[in-house]
């Protein structure tokens, strides 16, 4: 992914609320396999990292993003921000 991308990328997130939060028990298999499920119907998915987790929001990042086969686009803070084309039909055309 190309810095003008994944800039691209970044700007359609802004305005997105997360979908899914990792606590306390961080990355258990069910909350990586509904953001997998999730990429079924979006391609792009913002995951808020709750202060109660002890894990490193960036290690978190890769993790999903190796489990879901997904591509990181950003991690600020606790906020992680995964992108997963639609094989079939994608809809967002990156530049």
């Amino acid at each position: 992914m190309t810095s003008k991308q994944r800039a691209y990328l970044k700007s359609l997130a802004s305005s997105l609320d997360p979908i899914f939060q990792v606590g306390k028990s961080s990355l258990t298999p069910q909350v990586t396999e509904a953001i997998g499920e999730a990429f079924n119907t979006r391609e792009l998915i913002k995951v808020a990292v709750l202060k109660n987790c002890m894990d490193d929001p960036k290690e978190v990042a890769e993790m999903v993003a190796q489990r879901t086969h997904s591509q990181v686009v950003q991690v600020i803070g606790k906020k992680i921000v995964l992108y997963k084309p639609d094989k079939d039909n994608p809809k967002i055309q990156l530049p």
